[in-house]
């Protein structure tokens, strides 16, 4: 734990043990994540602008009795039951755009082609959410996150959800159903939940399980071809697929970090924080952690099975984690099985990425060869 300086000249308690890191973010009675109490620690102003735009409004911006509310209507839809039975389907979903890239030839752009679409056609399903529609949603959504855009791509695709919305009520159970249909009729429709809310908690459900999965496709892919013993070691043996899934998830680590707020003083191994003093715990802190993983600046699919912080810790652990596995364990088989000598087509210090600027470590695009 050390105290830092943050871009608008604020301070913040910087948390990158693990040990520090659970007991924060377990003490939810004590440490707050809604983001707008004033020293409330923002990493750049392109966080400013989407918290000012309402996307946090509901789910990871807001604290009990209100989050655990919500959190209860859309966990049925993410069991680890109710996601295995969408094996098939996902199966169905990273076959078809594998099938595309091939058919098109190399080389072919892994994350416009695959890590992309892949994501955003599954949280379609899982949400009932017409993936015809799929320019109405992800255009805004890309947006979302350049500060001078996110007030406008909010509004965009709270319009577009709006509309859906009120297309579902008008004819229920027509075309293509999932969770949306489940919060109307059993949330809006008994007074549970008003239309803002649903169309807020239909937007971070359609955001936080696109972009993530997106990333973490394209980033785990280079780190795999970046290591090639250990594309190799996965392609000969596809049981290490779940282990290499969650030594992905460490490795790269994908949030900068997890932003909260003390509302009264907590005493943790490592210093005093203060009510009112902002907290920041690095994902990559954690993961990072030798207390997690032995030589963990090593990238190891070998490494005996463990469950990375990446989903975070306590009530505010991604609900979409079981899903977000099943998705990442398909995608990582399929490519190995099906293209087994994918290689970059061009020198990897050539690929362009945003891993300074503080958001969710992405690349832009990712040309690859077979």
């Amino acid at each position: 734990m050390t105290k830092v300086r943050l871009y608008n000249g604020r301070t913040a308690w910087l948390v990158t043990g693990a040990a520090q890191a659970r007991a924060v973010l377990s003490d939810y009675r004590r440490v707050s994540i809604r983001p707008y109490h004033g020293n409330y620690p923002l990493l750049n102003e392109e966080f400013e602008k989407v918290v000012d735009s309402g996307y946090a409004d509901v789910l990871f911006g807001v604290d009990p009795p209100e989050h655990t509310k919500q959190r209860q209507m859309i966990m049925p839809r993410f069991s680890l039951r109710r996601s295995a039975q969408l094996r098939p389907d996902i199966q169905r979903i990273v076959d078809e755009k594998l099938d595309e890239m091939m058919s098109q030839g190399a080389p072919a752009d892994l994350v416009s082609q695959f890590a992309q679409p892949v994501p955003s056609m599954v949280m379609s399903l899982l949400l009932g959410v017409p993936y015809d529609d799929h320019e109405e949603f992800e255009t805004p959504a890309r947006k979302l996150f350049v500060p001078e855009l996110a007030e406008e791509a909010t509004a965009e695709l709270g319009d577009y959800l709006d509309r859906l919305i009120q297309k579902k009520e008008n004819n229920p159970g027509a075309g293509l159903t999932g969770l949306i249909d489940d919060l109307i009729v059993n949330q809006l429709h008994k007074g549970a939940i008003t239309r803002s809310e649903l169309v807020h908690i239909a937007m971070a459900m359609l955001v936080a399980g696109t972009d993530t999965t997106t990333n973490v496709i394209s980033l785990g892919t280079l780190a795999l071809l970046d290591n090639p013993e250990q594309w190799e070691a996965l392609r000969a043996d596809h049981s290490l697929i779940p282990g290499a899934v969650e030594e992905i998830l460490r490795y790269v680590s994908l949030v900068e970090a997890f932003a909260r707020v003390a509302v009264e003083d907590i005493d943790l191994d490592g210093g005093s924080i203060k009510a009112g003093e902002g907290i920041l715990i690095s994902c990559a802190g954690v993961n990072f952690d030798p207390a997690s993983a032995s030589d963990p600046d090593t990238f190891e699919i070998r490494r005996p099975p463990r469950p990375s912080f990446s989903f975070s810790h306590g009530i505010h652990r991604c609900p979409g984690d079981n899903l977000a596995r099943l998705e990442l364990e398909i995608s990582f088989r399929t490519l190995v099985e099906r293209m087994p000598n994918l290689r970059p087509a061009v020198p990897l210090d050539q690929l362009r990425s945003n891993n300074n600027d503080g958001t969710l470590q992405r690349l832009f695009e990712f040309p690859v060869v077979w």
